[in-house]
């Protein structure tokens, strides 16, 4: 096929996908479903009959995407949402996925006969909730930030102790591996991998403050790369690169960066273009013929999974983090299954693991199952839990712009439909001094704002601040967007 039916095939597949977006958003259904099923549709089985089936190139392709995805999920993590759930996040992410493993590992054995290396391995790969499928459903819930922020950083955690145990299970060929020696690999990876993206997203921000670049458009450029390049300094000391560009993607995600919305949106972008490749080739990837026949095994695994050790691998893991009983249980109900358990059946694949075949037919039926069970259900089971968020109003979309020269920075500031801002004059911001609201666009037209005039939702502001001041503005046009002009009274700092 021609360089320009190619083009044109992977335009119209990927405006295809997007369609998909709308129609499985509507149904409350992560969009991975309708990309595999592109991926059943033109694969062996399909009208275009596209067979693929190397497993090699699905792993090396899989991971890169995942690196991508992750990268984004740390982006637009709000670290203010994360922090207070981060030490509950990590001990389900460590013990909680250690748990799941052994009881679904024990299950695998005794209700469908596998061995206990393949059963072992089937726990591992199903261990951990995708990123992707978490991101594109929880963030349409109005749950509790600490709730939220929970299960995204779950999600962002735990595939690095899992890709630990599946390499080490895959590559082992002789019994089982040594446990305290498996331990304290886990230990090095996942503590030098935080370490790592912890400085380089550091490093990163600090450079990308100092420093103008031509163009507006070079800084996301600029943050997915570091984000990226943080899996490669990883790998090449032997650490966590799934930690490290999921860390490094946070601090840069929540540092005072230029274009920091416009950081986020290139991101989101790559990702959602990350995830239609990634599902689609599963779905190539995927036999039709042999999907059928591993239904009763993936059912059988899948429940209890979902009715048996997720549940008890939250309980446990959260106890003494103070989660209310109806937390725990929709946490329980929320860990999603994606894109990652189909990409790590491709290791063993790749290492010619005897059994790794039925081992993917099973987990592809698991994800697909489960996710049409899980994704349009969650919203049910957040009111039955007595679950709702405990947000004020919608964060402000402030996008700033570097002034080198006159050591001052341009933020641009757009009033949400939900804000407090509605109503609020000029002068009642109270904005430090050093920072000055210039203009203001309103329906298409702009003009200079007297200190009496109203700012109205769907305005867009220009504030013009020294560098000393734009953090305490920024807090200050948070804390009235939240509680209106007397914030302060409130004790809201707009932190």
């Amino acid at each position: 096929m021609h360089l320009d039916l190619w083009l044109l095939f992977g335009a119209t597949l990927v405006l295809c996908a997007i369609i998909a977006v709308r129609l499985s958003h509507q149904a409350g259904l992560p969009s991975l479903l309708a990309y595999m099923g592109l991926g059943l549709f033109i694969g062996e089985a399909g009208p275009l009959h596209i067979e693929f089936d190397n497993a090699m190139v699905a792993e090396t392709l899989g991971l890169a995407a995942l690196v991508l995805i992750l990268a984004e999920g740390g982006i637009t993590t709000n670290w203010r949402n994360v922090r207070p759930s981060a030490p509950a996040a990590l001990a389900v992410s460590t013990l909680g996925t250690l748990i799941s493993i052994v009881v679904v590992a024990v299950a695998a054995a005794w209700l469908i006969g596998l061995d206990w290396r393949l059963a072992f391995l089937l726990a591992a790969v199903l261990a951990p909730t995708d990123a992707a499928a978490v991101f594109s459903v929880l963030r349409r819930l109005p749950l509790p930030s600490r709730l939220s922020g929970l299960l995204e950083a779950e999600s962002g955690f735990n595939d690095a102790p899992v890709v630990i145990v599946v390499v080490t299970l895959s590559t082992t060929h002789a019994g089982m591996p040594n446990l305290l020696e498996l331990a304290g690999v886990m230990v090095y990876e996942l503590i030098a991998g935080g370490l790592i993206g912890i400085a380089i997203g550091w490093l990163g921000a600090y450079a990308l403050r100092r420093v103008a670049l031509p163009a507006s458009g070079l800084y996301p450029i600029a943050v997915l790369s570091l984000a990226v390049g943080s899996y490669g300094a990883a790998a090449l000391l032997h650490a966590s690169g799934f930690l490290a560009v999921y860390v490094s993607a946070l601090v840069l995600g929540n540092s005072r960066l230029p274009h920091r919305p416009a950081t986020r949106g290139f991101a989101e972008g790559i990702a959602w273009l990350a995830q239609i490749g990634l599902f689609v080739m599963l779905g190539l990837l995927a036999s039709p013929s042999e999907l059928p026949g591993q239904i009763v095994p993936a059912l059988l695994i899948g429940f209890v999974l979902l009715l048996i050790a997720r549940p008890v691998s939250v309980v446990l893991s959260t106890i003494g983090f103070k989660l209310s009983w109806g937390e725990k249980i929709f946490a329980s109900w929320a860990g999603l299954r994606g894109a990652v358990p189909i990409v790590l059946t491709t290791i063993p694949m790749v290492e010619e693991v005897s059994g790794s075949g039925r081992l993917f037919a099973i987990v592809f039926n698991i994800v697909v199952v489960f996710t049409i069970l899980q994704g349009p259900t969650l919203p049910l089971v957040a009111r039955w839990c007595g679950l709702r968020s405990d947000e004020e109003a919608r964060e402000l979309d402030v996008e700033a712009a570097p002034l080198e020269e006159l050591h001052a920075d341009l933020l641009e500031v757009r009033v949400p439909m939900d804000s407090r801002l509605n109503g609020v004059e000029i002068f009642e911001l109270r904005l430090p001094a050093g920072a000055l609201v210039t203009l203001v666009v309103r329906d298409g037209s702009s003009f200079v704002p007297e200190p009496t005039t109203t700012l109205r939702a769907g305005d867009t502001l220009l504030v013009v601040s020294t560098a000393e001041v734009r953090d305490a503005a920024e807090r200050r046009l948070r804390a009235v967007s939240r509680r209106g002009k007397l914030a302060g009274w409130f004790g809201e700092t707009g932190n």
